[in-house]
């Protein structure tokens, strides 16, 4: 299955369509077992992620493989292995389990600060002690994999593509990636929601866009696609990406997802031709 599961919702009230709040633990129950009955096998949390390790590891996670990430490590740490040593324990801790398929940085630009070398050999130690099966990134953007591509040998990278953000096809990244065989995990599928959200829903600041929200409801009627399918199904037919990271806000939603994946798309809408970053990365939103 090419799905995995993303569980900020877990630990956190999280994304801009999020109007439940943060997951029951009873509900992440039910969520976890219909996704093990569907195939999926892959969990996607982190260290920062609120409860979410904690409430995984109530619920028993001990037959999935899981992708954690190393949160912003302390300007003013002294002893990066120990401290990357003692994030990862508690890690382990939490979820209840003795090793992971995957460590990633969340703030990968720490690479090249003065402790940079350090991070590095701490993450590798990792590798070497089976903690881990693989150590890598998650980025925000494909501009950020040249520089650390020369930084680090990562062997999966994490990062944001949708329908409208093709960034990591058009850069050519996610095709070198897979020639080099590092395991590629796409997330931001529905960018937040926001590409599933119906327009009476939309939230003011965003119809500076006006045209681009056009364009989509254009498509989506020419096709008779929902928002929903035409975003998963854009993401699951790209041969480079190994795992899609999607969040669900309850068993319902999980249910939904499923019932519409492996329907072709006839073509894709007609973007404009530069996609506005601002609009594109979700950490700009607070600021528009």
């Amino acid at each position: 299955m090419k799905l995995a599961l993303g569980t900020v919702q877990f630990g956190l009230n999280y994304g801009i369509a999020n109007h439940g709040g943060q997951v029951s633990q009873a509900e992440a129950g039910r969520i976890l077992a219909l996704a093990a009955a569907r195939g999926i096998d892959m969990l996607d949390t982190a260290i920062a992620y609120g409860d979410s390790e904690q409430a995984l590891g109530q619920l028993g996670v001990a037959e999935w493989q899981i992708v954690t990430k190393l949160p912003s490590m302390p300007d003013d740490c002294k002893d990066v292995a120990a401290w990357v040593e003692t994030q990862i324990s508690g890690s382990l801790a939490r979820l209840g389990v003795a090793h992971l398929h995957a460590v990633l940085l969340h703030r990968p630009d720490q690479l090249f600060g003065p402790q940079g070398a350090q991070l590095l050999a701490a993450l590798k130690h990792l590798k070497e002690q089976g903690v881990t099966r693989k150590i890598g990134v998650s980025v925000y953007s494909p501009d950020e994999l040249e520089r650390l591509f020369n930084a680090m040998d990562f062997d999966l990278v994490q990062a944001p593509l949708n329908i409208l953000d093709r960034r990591l096809m058009d850069s050519g990244w996610a095709q070198r990636l897979k020639g080099l065989g590092v395991e590629l995990h796409a997330r931001s599928v529905f960018l937040q929601g926001l590409l599933v959200m119906p327009a009476s829903r939309r939230p003011a600041k965003f119809t500076r866009w006006a045209a681009l929200w056009s364009e989509w409801e254009r498509w989506l009627t020419e096709t008779g696609l929902t928002p929903l399918q035409a975003c998963l199904n854009y993401a699951l037919a790209i041969p480079e990406v190994d795992k899609l990271v999607i969040g669900v806000d309850g068993a319902d939603h999980l249910h939904e997802i499923l019932a519409v994946i492996n329907r072709p798309l006839p073509g894709l809408p007609d973007w404009p031709r530069a996609i506005d970053p601002d609009l594109v990365h979700p950490a700009r939103w607070s600021q528009l």
